[in-house]
């Protein structure tokens, strides 16, 4: 173990208002942060760092927390290509492409889906990305279920168990029957690799009542839940996240006013991915109108093959400035902060003492850039666990 000053950082983001400029960010300027071992430790004045064992010149750079991406598909094999070159020449996006990405799933080996799994990670690592939820939900038998959450488990903490994805194809003709194979059978394999349980709660998926079945049924084997909601359609979905204290609500592009009242007044986070309406052309989510309610609000990537292939969280933070109402600030917040209250983390998302030491070093002065400078590739470096990646 060791220490390390990052020191001549023009802008530290905190998160934490205490520590700095007291607006949510917590921006602290012409700033240092100590780490030790796998801690943030101290932050404050440049002028003012303490001694360590070592010395980053971070020389008039910003300093940000590591993204926190609640929300990817990352184990899956195959490619969807021309499905998305023919939903740009104007077919419309719907939940039966993902049966395509069941088929190549199923077909490829445990190295063929680890290989792309670590490829997505580091890619989604080199541009600032510290912690990442993933889902299952490309194998929908037990065992291809089961799996995939083995395989993302060793790279990650935040797992989660999507078998009621999509209706697999043997059980087209009974749906109910794969809702009980789903909070059966397959929950029995899945529930010891993994930490939280969703449902895609949509038409083509899983409606109100088979959703509630899926989400309690993980919740009495000790997965907490999430949900799809509201992506294509106005539904269920948001209301019954919050009855059942679900930890987020993802997609919320169509919501009541009923809806957003619910979110309001409870812990369900609504993570919003743009990657989602960027890459199907379809409206986009309405933050403003979340956050003016009191919402917290998360951005993460939804990293897929077939909605949204990016890993990108600077991409999306881009996109929710633009074209979602948020403000360069809230779309840094959210794609932080947020995204470790989707995942019920107070370790991550902030760089305050006691909290793990993942930065993001920028290459600007501030994190406005990441909207003003969209597609730029600004970080010049990452560090997690303490560790400096690259």
């Amino acid at each position: 173990m060791s220490s390390t000053a990052i020191v001549n950082i023009a802008t530290l983001v905190t998160n934490d208002p205490s520590l700095g400029d007291t607006s949510p960010l917590g921006q602290v300027r012409d700033a240092a942060v100590v780490i030790d071992g796998d801690r943030i430790v101290w932050t404050g004045g440049s002028s003012e760092a303490p001694a360590t064992d070592n010395r980053v010149d971070a020389a008039g750079r910003a300093v940000v927390p590591g993204f926190v991406d609640s929300h990817s598909h990352l184990v899956f094999a195959g490619d969807r290509t021309d499905e998305f070159n023919a939903r740009m020449s104007g077919r419309p996006y719907g939940a039966g492409g993902i049966r395509t990405t069941v088929a190549a799933t199923r077909a490829a080996s445990d190295a063929e889906l680890e290989a792309n799994l670590t490829r997505l990670l580091t890619e989604a690592l080199r541009q600032g990305t510290t912690t990442i939820e993933t889902k299952s939900g490309y194998g929908l038998t037990p065992e291809d279920e089961a799996r995939a959450l083995r395989l993302a488990a060793r790279h990650t903490d935040e797992v989660t168990y999507l078998g009621a994805h999509i209706v697999a194809p043997e059980y087209a003709d009974d749906p109910a029957g794969y809702v009980g194979l789903v909070t059966g059978t397959m929950l029995d394999a899945c529930a010891p690799h993994a930490r939280w349980i969703d449902v895609f709660c949509e038409q083509g998926a899983f409606d109100g009542d088979q959703a509630r079945a899926v989400l309690t049924a993980g919740r009495a084997r000790g997965l907490h839940p999430r949900i799809h909601a509201n992506q294509l359609t106005h539904g269920p979905g948001v209301r019954l996240a919050v009855e059942l204290d679900a930890a987020s609500a993802d997609h919320c592009t169509h919501l009541t006013d009923a809806d957003v009242d619910a979110l309001a007044a409870g812990r369900t986070v609504a993570t919003l991915l743009p990657g989602a309406e960027f890459s199907t052309r379809a409206a986009w989510p309405d933050a403003r109108r979340l956050l003016d309610a009191g919402v917290t609000v998360a951005l993460s990537t939804d990293c897929n093959p077939g909605s949204s292939f990016t890993s990108s969280v600077p991409f999306c933070i881009a996109l929710a400035v633009r074209d979602m109402g948020m403000t360069p600030d809230e779309a840094l917040w959210s794609a932080t902060a947020g995204g470790a209250a989707a995942l019920r983390r107070t370790d991550v998302g902030r760089i305050t003492p006691g909290a793990r030491a993942d930065l993001v070093l920028l290459d600007a002065p501030s994190h406005v850039h990441l909207a003003y400078r969209p597609g730029v590739p600004l970080v010049a470096g990452v560090w997690r666990r303490g560790v400096r990646a690259f």
